[in-house]
């Protein structure tokens, strides 16, 4: 009895952590450094707490960039279905931060803010550097 109490806890172990584990690869691979589609910058995407942020870390032209180094840019970013998350997203040109979108295609991500409940976005092309 023992024996098959274990072998179900295992199973269901097992069962657990295959739910779980996608998740988990999906997000470290969006972990690292990325270069702007325009070269202009560098952001690094990292944990931040359960979510993912992501930080200038590199500016082509520090003096005419609205932007500045150690500047986060990504908030709070979650899973939000497969190779994609959802937070907040702050633009350095206006000032303001919008509704945040992430997707991961191998080393190509696309970020994205957004108003009226998403229906409006801008999207910015990445690549992975690291």
């Amino acid at each position: 009895m023992a024996r098959v109490k274990t072998t179900i806890l295992a199973l269901g172990a097992g069962l657990a952590g295959a739910f779980v584990l996608p998740g988990m690869a999906s997000a470290q691979e969006v972990l690292g450094t990325w270069l702007r589609e325009n070269g202009e910058s560098r952001v690094r995407f990292a944990k931040c707490g359960e979510a993912i942020c992501g930080t200038v870390v590199w500016l082509r032209n520090p003096a005419e960039s609205k932007s500045s180094v150690g500047q986060r840019v990504f908030y709070d970013m979650r899973p939000n279905g497969t190779n994609s998350w959802a937070g907040q997203a702050f633009n350095p040109e206006d000032g303001k931060t919008y509704s945040g979108k992430m997707t991961l295609s191998g080393n190509a991500l696309t970020t994205a803010g957004c108003i009226a409940g998403g229906w409006i976005c801008r999207s910015v092309s990445w690549s992975r550097t690291n």
